[in-house]
């Protein structure tokens, strides 16, 4: 009888199994600004932001990898052996909610990730004027971006504006906020204000509306007609008149 085959094993499972046990006994970890776990960092839009990642429990030395938003950061060969650092310099508003993720290299499945928090005030000013047609429809919007969230409200003359139904829409996201208003009339010329404000501050602007006189229709008929008229004295004019151009040729 002949003896039984055992089967194919390839020849790296045994390294890969040992690596992993050793991992799992060790307790390796990573560690960013002393977190072990992912977590949110909460800051103000300007000053920069410094990142460090850490290889806990150890024996060998560990390359290090840094992602912003899923895409791979470049380091300097100093800076990603055992502990790494990066720099968010300047900190914007664009950096809102973007998560900055340390990995092992070896087994990237071993990773921490921080996600910012930017927090900005209103970044809400100026004026404008709107020239609007007496019966046509305008549509006022401003920024409304913050973080945190603003509340909002809008204002005729300095005073707080009663919206009229079938006449007065608004629409609002978590970054624009817009007033609209269906068939102007005269009543409806002022300044209107779009006021944002959060904890971090206020924001304000002024829309200049102006209702003009709604002008007459274009007198489209008439126009036809008087060109027609024209076009038949024309055609009579020079019917009469062919055998006199007849003569001359």
């Amino acid at each position: 009888m002949a003896p039984r085959r055992s089967p194919a094993v390839p020849c790296e499972a045994p390294v890969l199994a040992v690596c992993l046990l050793a991992c799992a006994a060790t307790g390796l970890e990573l560690t960013v600004n002393n977190h072990a776990a992912d977590f949110s960092l909460s800051t103000m839009a300007g000053p920069s932001v410094s990142l460090s990642c850490l290889v806990q429990n150890s024996s060998r030395d560990e390359e290090l990898l840094w992602y912003r938003a899923g895409l791979q950061v470049g380091l300097k060969k100093g800076n990603r052996v055992n502990v790494s650092h990066i720099c968010v310099s300047p900190v914007t508003e664009s950096d809102n909610g973007v998560a900055f993720t340390c990995r092992l290299a070896r087994d990237k499945s071993i990773q921490v990730s921080v996600t910012l928090d930017v927090q900005f005030p209103p970044q809400l000013t100026g004026e404008e004027s709107l020239h609007v047609e007496e019966e046509k429809d305008v549509t006022m919007s401003c920024n409304a971006k913050s973080n945190p969230q603003a509340q909002t409200a809008w204002y005729k003359d300095n005073e707080l504006l009663i919206l009229k139904q079938n006449r007065h829409q608004l629409l609002q996201t978590s970054e624009v906020l817009q007033l609209s208003i269906t068939k102007v009339q005269k009543s409806d010329n002022g300044t209107y204000t779009c006021m944002v404000t959060s904890s971090l501050g206020n924001g304000t602007k002024d829309f200049h509306l102006i209702v003009e006189d709604k002008k007459p229709p274009f007198p489209k008929e008439a126009i036809i007609a008087a060109a027609v008229v024209i076009a038949v004295t024309v055609l009579f004019g020079i019917v009469a008149r062919k055998d006199k151009i007849f003569k001359v040729w």
